[in-house]
């Protein structure tokens, strides 16, 4: 192997031997005979091997003290090489003394460190990355399991044209109030979100966690502009337990029967088309659900579970909790729901069928049966396109959402054991196109119905209990928007609706709601 030597070194070797051979030239000049006489020129001579021999004793001392430093340097050298070899930086023969050069070990050896330094730049960077994501996260709980705090804060700026039931997020048009327009225009930020989710231990072999999620839908504060004055309503919360392909749900959902809703942030405190065909409920439940792979493309989803018996009615009391029908029963409802998934265009095709039954009691031993079949799908249509919906058809499903809220008919008082109390039937469904026209913009239009049977309207007027109008017989929305998400965490969203609500006299009333919508996820 090859050692370059210092180049101040090679400068003061080539000065010394430049010296030294100047110097036997300069004496040969002097021995010659002299104008001063013999004794002039001896002295000369003498002086001359002197200083000579003092350059070379000095040129001698200076080689022996390179050739250590070169040796040192050399040790050196190798102890390097081997400690690089034995953290994997260069190979083991290059670092014992192997063929390659000098030249190309510097090279490999520079090489080398800089991939270190480089890895060691993106470590830290990544090491960075996660305490700046611990430091955002991270909130403190009395438990030292980890706690996490997301939402969503919604601004929606509205305008309507026609008389609405509900002016921020309306589902049915209406008479318009005598004397007034029945337009309106305002915003709104009660449709804003909070939640708190738990990552909680793992217990017999599945990871368990629970979380709860509010908005501020739950009506308003009797005060001067009380209606800015959203009051906090409770939405869902639910505890999991999760193992690999099956789990456990205990709390308040959304109906598994019914898991899809149009896309919309004009109405996120009711889905978009509710009482328009969308069955929904945030309902207390036990459910089960398992996983059947069938291939690495698709798989069966088997859900069971029993709900809390709801029937649609409004609270007896606003402060003491009464039984209504559904609950007076003494028998919890019960559904299921069989889907099949698999994987297309990079989405998902997913059809389901669910079904559901709960007995509802309404006095003077009137019982009503009510149960509901619920078909949903979701098909990619190619890369761009979505095509997803649901249909229902149903009796005394008020509680879901269905028949315009109403569960039961009645042909006179409710407090008359001669009353005879029936469930109301009723169907309907919707569906949505959607078109992802980038990663962060998409389109969406959707269409839904709820057609309560006119047969069993007409029977049951006036004496129909229900939240709504009792006279009407179907309702129909169509909305249009455009979300667009410039970051994960931002939204701008616009959108158009239009409703139509239809009567037993064949009336109609129509309304228009327009919709601006401004959000920011945490």
């Amino acid at each position: 192997m090859r050692y370059r030597f210092p180049s101040a070194y090679l400068l003061a070797i080539s000065v010394l031997v430049a010296t030294l051979a100047a110097n036997p030239s300069q004496a040969q000049d002097q021995t010659a005979p002299p104008q001063n006489g013999p004794a002039a020129s001896s002295e000369s001579v003498s002086e001359s091997l002197r200083s000579l021999q003092e350059q070379v004793s000095e040129l001698k001392s200076l080689v022996i003290e390179m050739r250590g430093e070169v040796s040192s340097s050399r040790a050196e050298t190798l102890e390097l090489r081997r400690e690089l070899a034995a953290s994997g930086a260069v190979p083991e023969s290059t670092a014992t003394g192997g063929t390659a050069s000098g030249e190309e070990t510097q090279t490999a050896t520079a090489s080398s460190t800089e991939q270190r330094l480089a890895k060691l730049e993106d470590d830290q960077a990544l090491l960075n990355a996660k305490v700046d994501d611990q430091y955002q996260t991270k909130v403190e709980s009395a438990s030292k399991y980890r706690v996490r705090f997301s939402g969503i804060a919604l601004l929606n700026l509205y305008d309507n044209i026609g008389a609405v039931d509900n002016q921020d997020y309306p589902s049915l048009a209406v008479v318009p109030v005598a004397g007034q327009s029945g337009g309106a225009f305002g915003g709104s930020l009660r449709q804003s979100e909070f939640g708190v989710e738990v990552f909680g231990p793992d217990l017999a072999g599945a990871k368990t966690s629970a979380n709860v999620q509010f908005d501020f839908g739950g009506g308003f504060s009797y005060a001067p502009n009380g209606v800015t004055f959203g009051l906090v309503r409770l939405r869902t919360g639910d505890v999991r337990f999760d193992w690999g392909n099956t789990s456990v749900i205990a709390g308040q959902d959304p109906l598994f029967i019914s898991p899809l809703a149009a896309s919309s942030f004009a109405s996120l405190a009711i889905p978009a088309l509710s009482y328009s065909g969308e069955l929904w409920s945030w309902t207390p439940q036990i459910r089960v659900e398992h996983h059947f792979a069938v291939s690495d493309a698709s798989e069966f989803l088997l859900q069971a579970g029993i709900l809390d018996s709801l029937s649609g009615e409004v609270p007896v009391s606003s402060y003491y909790r009464q039984p209504l029908a559904g609950e007076a029963s003494r028998a919890p409802a019960v559904a299921t729901r069989l889907s099949w998934s698999r994987h297309a265009f990079g989405r998902s095709i997913t059809v389901g069928t669910s079904g559901y039954y709960g007995r509802q009691n309404w006095g003077f031993g009137h019982n009503v049966d009510g149960w509901a079949t619920v078909s949903d799908w979701t098909f990619p249509l190619g890369p761009r396109f979505d095509l997803s919906g649901e249909f229902y058809r149903g009796r005394g499903v008020g509680g879901l959402g269905g028949g315009l809220g109403a569960s039961a008919y009645f042909n006179g008082p409710m407090n008359d054991s001669a009353t005879t109390v029936s469930g109301l039937n009723s169907m309907g469904g919707w569906s949505q196109l959607k078109f992802h026209a980038t990663t962060k913009l998409e389109f969406n239009g959707a269409f839904g119905q709820d057609n309560p049977f006119a047969d069993d309207v007409r029977s049951a007027a006036p004496w129909q209990q229900v939240y709504f109008n009792p006279s009407l017989t179907r309702n129909q929305s169509a909305l249009a928007n455009f979300i667009y998400r410039p970051r994960s965490d931002l939204l701008f969203s616009v959108e158009y609706l239009h409703l139509r609500t239809f009567t037993l006299s064949d009336d109609s009333y129509s309304a228009q709601h327009v919709s601006a919508n401004v959000g920011v996820l945490f």
